[in-house]
């Protein structure tokens, strides 16, 4: 998966739970302007930030098995 596969997930989701982009960076504890560079597709070294996001629009990542 590529950053910009991810970051068109994480707006896809979001979109579709009706929050804003300053919504989920409430939610997850961090800058719009963090969201709107995930949604972006920028590569980021704040993965946590990243896989707090995907939790927090209902997006459930699972480890490979």
């Amino acid at each position: 998966m590529t950053a910009d596969q991810f970051g068109q997930i994480i707006r896809d989701h979001r979109r579709r739970l009706g929050m804003t982009q300053r919504d989920l960076a409430l939610v997850i504890d961090a800058g719009e302007r963090f969201i709107v560079e995930l949604e972006a597709g920028k590569a980021t070294c704040q993965l946590g930030k990243a896989l707090a996001a995907a939790q927090a629009v209902g997006w459930p990542i699972e480890p490979p098995a």
